[in-house]
């Protein structure tokens, strides 16, 4: 018997599940008495690689209920410690770490996981070795403790956070990165020595196998919302669900119902007279859920085959935005073939159909993927398809490269028009702090991507050669900790062989000792063609420009912080014979660590600005002065509630300096023709109040007010400032509410 009951203890011992972890912020040594042991951080900001300044200490832990970790961080008195608290996704310099997962471990795609000493959260997906996107936010448990030597962090991740390859013989191999950072000083301790400053991130990332668990999810988020508009005196009341379904790792469903595509975030106010677009991220969760996977980068800026603010923008016929009926997602993964599908319907006779395809397959040290985009316009008569293939490849410990093809295929009202594209990126690590990178881009003048992608222009072939010198061992005296310097020359054509630019740039990028970071960057460039300014009625020959700018971020020291940018330029038909030049200085006060307040000018003078005058067909010239304000308050009320208010406020004014049209030789002939002053104004405000009801659930009371008015005179910069605090096209109360149900 007694045999018996130690044998049935033995074999219940075996087959019970891990010892559950307790998020509490408190390491207790029973439970982590499994868990991998990590001490030897190094710097990596500095880029140096040398012996952490101060003890950290993690360990790594998987468990049934999701992959913990955990920090001790020894902070004695001696060195400052950072306490105010921070609002979600905070990019406040403030002591903090950071777990950064690639749950696949193929380099590919990663989930960063920030916890600051106060208990603030920051979560990202990081695609393209070292493209970070913080408008993602994940379900996962965190928890800080403090004492008089240092302060520890525990965090778990649940498995269904992000979707991952089938583990084989019960294990599964991740990719794992943890760093340290201290805010009074700015350094930066990891493990490994891996730094997103360098070509290849999330594939330096060390290799851990660990036992293999699998959670399933499903997750309803309903909504209600109500919307008054005050200037048009009419209320709006809507419904709706997001719906998230992960049965493994390797199948995944969001799907959005009368979904609210109306973000509770606002904007930066942006005056563009320019011929491009402007680019604005998208926080919408749908589009952030287990996006990562459409990631298709042209290597240009922000250019990519998939902007998601496509979906439920402007409208086809020119009224408003566009409604959505229902938009839906599925991704998953077969052996190492990664697969997206995804889809969205807009309502009305003008609304548009969305669909995108996406696969993508792992070989080791590379990998291959195809992207399929359709996109119907029922109003233009216009279905646009676009086809892009992209490849990454480290051939080399040194080397990496990666390239992309992508073509279009337009047909609208009967017209078909096809054109392609191409980028090649080759980075170089040539040790001993030195780098190297060669870019080649090429962009026919008939693609068109931007039914549902982002390019901000067409038609060029680009070419970059830049070598980079990093410097880490700097005196000890020395104001600054690292010093990154940056070479480059470009030539910049467009794809009929009209020389655009050629650049020398020279830059260099700092790290202080005391936290701060600062940036200089000097463009020297040649005499060229602009092809876009007067919108396909010729290039206009504009002679050499300079531009020079400075930039310098301080965190909190004491009650106080600070950015401030200058720059000095040169432009239009006077090339180098007049400067121009802009400011931004905004300081931040702390009232308390919970409580901050800033507020700021930005002001802007270019003399020689020329702006297209779309109704007399001509370039205009004009003497430009801009002021900006920008004000608010973040409050962290407690940890589940915060206040914000933002305000930015533009006044431009624009004295007339002639009219011109493009010559026969493409050089500016005056016109003779009037072209009147004018003036801007745009106004944006926003409070917001946040009350998180629980994970992912939340319940919103948004303000909002702005306007824009441009107006046929020019007066004082400071007045029409001062008048752009009078406008009202929009003003709006909203209330929404939603909570998320796990089950």
């Amino acid at each position: 018997m007694r045999m018996a009951c130690l044998l049935f203890v033995t074999l219940a011992a075996l087959s019970a599940p891990a010892l559950a972890v307790e998020i509490d912020g408190h390491i207790d040594p029973v439970e982590w008495k499994d868990a991998r042991h990590v001490t030897d951080f190094r710097q990596t900001q500095p880029l140096s690689g040398k012996p952490a300044s101060l003890p950290t200490d993690a360990w790594i832990l998987a468990t049934p209920k999701g992959l913990a970790v955990a920090f001790r961080c020894e902070q004695p008195a001696g060195v400052p410690r950072t306490p105010q608290r921070v609002q979600r996704d905070f990019e406040d310099q403030v002591d903090r770490v950071n777990l950064i997962v690639d749950f696949d471990g193929n380099g590919r795609t990663g989930y960063n996981f920030t916890v600051s000493s106060t208990g603030g959260v920051y979560d990202a997906v990081v695609t393209n070795e070292t493209n970070f996107n913080k408008d993602w936010d994940g379900n996962w448990q965190h928890a800080v403790s403090e004492d008089a030597t240092g302060w520890t962090v525990e965090m778990l991740i649940p498995w269904y956070i992000a979707p991952m390859h089938m583990a084989h013989d019960g294990k599964r191999t991740l990719g794992v990165y943890l760093d340290r950072v201290t805010g009074s000083t700015g350094e930066r301790d990891a493990w490994p020595v891996a730094s997103f400053t360098r070509p290849r991130f999330l594939s330096e990332f060390r290799r851990v196998e660990l036992p293999q668990y699998s959670q399933s999810l499903l997750a309803i988020t309903p909504y209600m919302s109500g919307l008054y508009d005050n200037v048009g005196g009419r209320s709006h009341f809507q419904e709706g669900a997001d719906i998230l379904w992960k049965p493994n790792g390797q199948f995944q469903l969001t799907a959005a119902l009368n979904p609210d595509f109306g973000q509770v975030e606002s904007d930066d106010l942006v005056v563009n007279f320019g011929a491009t677009e402007t680019y604005v991220s998208d926080k919408r969760p749908f589009f952030t859920e287990n996006q990562g996977i459409f990631d298709f980068s042209l290597l240009d800026d922000n250019s990519q085959l998939i902007y998601t603010r496509r979906v439920g923008g402007p409208s086809d016929d020119g009224h408003g935005a566009a409604d959505i009926n229902a938009a839906v997602k599925v991704n998953g993964s077969v052996g190492t073939t990664s697969y997206g599908v995804m889809a969205a319907d807009e309502d009305g006779e003008a609304g548009r159909f969305f669909g995108a395809a996406r696969v993508t397959h792992d070989f080791g040290d590379q990998s291959l993927g195809m992207l399929l985009t359709r996109v119907d316009h029922p109003w233009l008569d216009r279905e646009a398809t676009v086809l892009g293939i992209d490849h990454h490849w480290r051939p080399t410990p040194q080397l990496t490269i990666a390239t992309n093809v992508v073509a279009s295929d337009i047909l609208q009202s009967g017209t078909r028009t096809r054109d392609s594209g191409a980028t090649f990126l080759a980075d170089y690590e040539m040790g001993n702090g030195w780098r190297q990178q060669w870019l080649g881009m090429h962009f026919g003048d008939q693609l068109q991507i931007n039914d549902f992608g982002y390019l901000e222009r067409n038609n060029f072939n680009y070419g970059h050669w830049e070598v980079r010198k990093r410097y880490t061992d700097l005196p000890t005296d020395s104001a600054y900790s690292s010093h990154d310097w940056q070479f480059r020359i470009d030539a910049l054509d467009n794809d009929h062989g009209l020389r655009l630019r050629r650049q020398l740039r020279i830059g260099r990028i700092s790290n202080l000792r005391n936290g701060a970071t600062e940036q200089v960057q000097l463009n020297v460039n040649s005499a060229g063609w602009d092809d876009l300014l007067t919108r396909d009625n010729g290039a206009l020959f504009l002679p050499p420009t300079v531009d020079l700018v400075y930039e310098r971020v301080s965190p909190r020291h004491g009650d106080w912080a600070f950015k401030l940018d200058v720059e000095a330029l040169t432009g239009g038909l006077s090339g180098n014979r007049q400067v121009g030049y802009d400011v931004k200085f905004i300081p931040t006060y702390f009232i308390s660590d919970a409580f901050s307040v800033y507020a700021g000018p930005y002001y802007e003078h270019i003399p020689d600005w020329l702006v297209w005058q779309r109704d007399s067909g001509q370039v205009g010239r004009f003497n430009e002065h801009s002021l900006q304000f920008d004000a608010g308050f973040d409050w962290s009320i407690n940890g589940r509630q915060e206040l914000r208010l933002k305000l930015q406020a533009i006044g431009l004014d624009a004295h007339a300096r002639g009219g011109y049209r493009v010559g026969a030789d493409g050089r500016a002939v005056a016109s003779g023709e009037p072209v009147d002053d004018f003036s801007v104004r745009n106004l944006g405000l926003q409070i917001r109040y946040r009350y998180e009801l629980a994970p992912l659930s939340y319940l919103y009371v948004v303000y909002g007010r702005g306007g824009y008015a441009q107006d046929d005179f020019a007066g004082n910069t400071t007045d029409v400032l001062r008048n752009s605090f009078a406008l009202r096209d929009d003003e709006q109360l909203l209330i929404k509410v939603s909570y998320r149900f796990d089950m």
